[in-house]
């Protein structure tokens, strides 16, 4: 028997400088894919696999975040009085229940290890998913429910992996790879940014990942490393040595909702796959006249 994951750490203290201006004031992680923040499609991914509580790492500037997960008395109010019941029913389902969202600070832009550690005291001593933000996972089941099911028979840590091309291997943390069965691949081996020849594989960690609560000891003491921060994929390589690794290969559509060109794609498949608002969205993108456009709206 494994213990069940209950707690999800989303760190969302980043600055979201690649989208400036419109994250001087606006949170990078509130900004919209259609008509709902992009956080809240993680939250409901993490929603889908089981999770009860949510731990929100945060920075300063932050506080749209705690606001959005949290009632509106004259926001429903108001919907109440003017009968849009419709909208009502959607703020109400979005929103988790009482006392399961947690709140804690990164007063320092240190890195994603030294994020996630920020969340030790509200985890405590039990197995956690850890869900990026930035990244838009998009598949059914979702890819955490798909790496639940890799837990579930191995325990462990877990992690997503996706594949690259050997000449962008240097941009991501590779992993070597062992014994693959029908639900996960075992992880042997973790390389941050190798250079193509010293790669031990294509496949490369993406932004979701289950990992047991020593994962905090090792990230207290781990020293610095790329860009002067505290890295998640040194503290995990330290865990490596300890407890089994589970890679997951993502089966689905990842948008990097950090970059401008990742957003702006996930806008538009997300768009296209909405019933009520996909046919006239085709039309004003017809009205555009661009070649490139055909194949897109037939």
């Amino acid at each position: 028997m494994v213990n069940r994951i209950r707690k999800a750490v989303l760190p969302v203290a980043g600055l979201g400088t690649r989208f400036l201006p419109a994250t001087k004031a606006v949170p990078k992680e509130m900004l919209t894919i259609v008509d709902r923040p992009v956080l809240q499609y993680v939250v409901d991914e993490a929603k889908a696999a089981g999770i009860e509580h949510f731990v929100f790492v945060t920075g300063r500037g932050k506080g749209v975040i705690e606001d959005h997960f949290d009632i509106q008395p004259e926001l429903e109010d108001t919907l109440k009085a003017r009968g849009k019941t419709a909208e009502l029913d959607v703020l109400k389902a979005e929103l988790p229940p009482a006392g399961g969202t947690s709140f804690t600070r990164q007063q320092a832009p240190l890195g994603l290890g030294h994020a996630i550690w920020c969340a030790r005291e509200i985890v405590g001593d039990e197995p956690f998913a850890v869900l990026l933000p930035d990244m838009l996972m998009r598949s059914e089941p979702g890819c955490l429910a798909q790496m639940m099911t890799a837990y579930e028979k191995h325990g462990g840590n877990v992690i997503a992996l996706e594949e690259t091309v050997p000449e962008q291997v240097h941009k991501y943390g590779i992993v070597a790879l062992g014994e693959d069965d029908d639900v996960g691949v075992e992880i042997t081996g973790m390389v941050e940014k190798p250079k193509k020849e010293e790669a031990p594989s294509t496949f490369y960690i993406s932004g979701r990942y289950i990992l047991q609560p020593e994962i905090f000891k090792l990230l207290e003491t781990t020293k610095p490393g790329a860009g002067g921060e505290i890295q998640l994929t040194d503290g995990m390589k330290a865990l490596s040595e300890k407890q089994r690794f589970t890679g997951v290969r993502f089966r689905g559509v990842t948008f990097d909702c950090g970059a401008k060109s990742g957003f702006l794609a996930a806008n538009v498949a997300y768009a296209l796959d909405r019933e009520d608002i996909s046919d006239d969205f085709k039309a004003e993108l017809k009205k555009l006249g661009k070649d490139w456009l055909k194949g897109l709206v037939g």
